[in-house]
């Protein structure tokens, strides 16, 4: 009768490919981390362009009259609709939530980073920052 010969791997052999599985996770998690981040603040960015563009078509085709755009959630007025934006932009930096769409008035950009609004209009002169963004377009680190 012929014996049967097992092979197996031993408990260290394991051991050793579990620890450089470990290593290889603590190596990759952040840099996906790091990417989603830069996924939200580029996402944001092309948003405020996007809406920058619309309000100086509006202003061109209302005869240099800039937008009647109000405080609050999703009130862009006018510029919601055929010929301008289909859909309420959203602050991906401040949050994909009510926050994200909502609009406060001010004349300048925000002084830091905030969790309450998405963008900053002013009525005045038509110029529109990203809540959470500085004047020249970078935003604030999240706390």
């Amino acid at each position: 009768m012929m014996s049967a010969k097992y092979r197996a791997f031993t408990l260290v052999e394991i051991l050793i490919v579990v620890v450089i599985l470990g290593i290889l996770a603590a190596i990759v998690v952040p840099q996906f981390s790091n990417a989603t981040e830069q996924a939200t603040k580029g996402g944001t960015h092309d948003q405020l362009q996007k809406i920058r563009e619309t309000i100086g078509v509006y202003y061109v085709r209302n005869h240099n009259a800039w937008p009647q755009i109000t405080a609050g959630v999703g009130t862009w007025g006018e510029l919601i609709g055929p010929g301008y934006m289909r859909e309420i932009p959203v602050n991906l930096w401040v949050g994909d939530n009510d926050a994200g769409r909502t609009i406060v008035t001010a004349p300048n950009a925000d002084p830091g980073y905030q969790t309450t609004h998405g963008w900053v209009y002013n009525p005045a002169t038509g110029e529109l920052w990203a809540g959470s963004y500085d004047a020249q377009d970078q935003p604030y680190p999240r706390p």
